[in-house]
């Protein structure tokens, strides 16, 4: 079984080609969202990890917990963003 790909920026499933951004070629990008990366660039240029943290407690939250409740939400991110690429440091 393929091991299942998130967006390296928001952790969104990458299940189906049309999730994926694209690159400045217009080919589908393999690390990134339709949402964070268009055209070979992020969409948020100047959004950092926090503010992507907090965009998805929002979507958390007006979309009835699909990440859990918040407190969990928040901490299983905290814990998982600054291992995708975009975070990553170094």
């Amino acid at each position: 079984m393929e091991e299942r790909k998130f967006c390296q920026c928001c952790a969104m499933p990458l299940d189906k080609p049309e999730d994926k951004g694209t690159e400045a070629g217009g080919t589908l990008s393999e690390d990134y969202c339709r949402y964070c990366y268009q055209n070979g660039a992020f969409t948020a240029p100047d959004a950092t990890m926090d503010d992507i943290i907090a965009f998805n407690l929002k979507f958390n939250a007006e979309n009835g917990h699909p990440f859990g409740p918040q407190e969990e939400a928040e901490k299983m991110m905290r814990g998982w963003f600054p291992t995708l690429k975009r975070w990553r440091k170094g």
